[in-house]
């Protein structure tokens, strides 16, 4: 680490049969070959892997966010992924399998290699306001230069949207209770 920007990342998927790796500065590998991130442009050519659902408590407000990207996300790219690990979703985006990666729920041991090796491969690393991501980041978003900025629109759309469901539920649950 050097302040709050990670510097080093190592992701094994050992069930892969694959190990990634960054320095800063340096690139980043997978199994000894350079990595390269994806260079689609357009939102509709996209394919955009997303964080899983909230479960549990509290679980239907946290998830509102969720909900609105993943309906802007399915309007308006080719497809959208869930593979239930953001450390997979940002190596396959480093790797250019995948062309963006969005999380709303950060711990710092599931993004902060991920985050290193997406960016030596030539992603830009941020949070929901376009911000470099750290590991004060609450939100991980990554894709190319082309593409961050339709997609961190999209987001802000999203984050619209849930405000104004909140709104509307609070008020419906006041005119029930």
């Amino acid at each position: 680490m050097c302040g709050t920007r990670a510097v080093l990342g190592v992701i094994g998927l050992p069930f892969l049969g694959h190990t990634y790796c960054a320095v800063d500065h340096q690139g980043a590998y997978a199994d000894g070959h350079r990595l390269r991130a994806s260079h689609t442009d357009q939102l509709t050519d996209a394919i955009v892997a997303v964080g899983d659902f909230a479960v549990g408590d509290g679980a239907t407000s946290r998830n509102r966010l969720r909900f609105a990207v993943a309906r802007r996300l399915a309007a308006s790219v080719q497809r959208v992924r869930i593979h239930g690990s953001i450390a997979l979703d940002l190596a396959w985006l480093a790797e250019g399998r995948i062309d963006a990666a969005v999380t709303l729920s950060n711990k710092p041991w599931d993004t902060t290699a991920g985050v290193v090796i997406a960016r030596e491969a030539g992603v830009r690393m941020v949070d929901l306001h376009g911000a470099e991501h750290s590991l004060e980041s609450a939100v991980t978003v990554g894709a190319g230069d082309r593409l961050l900025a339709d997609l961190l629109g999209l987001l802000a759309e999203a984050a619209r949207d849930a405000d104004s469901a909140e709104g509307h539920a609070s008020a419906e649950s006041e005119e029930t209770g």
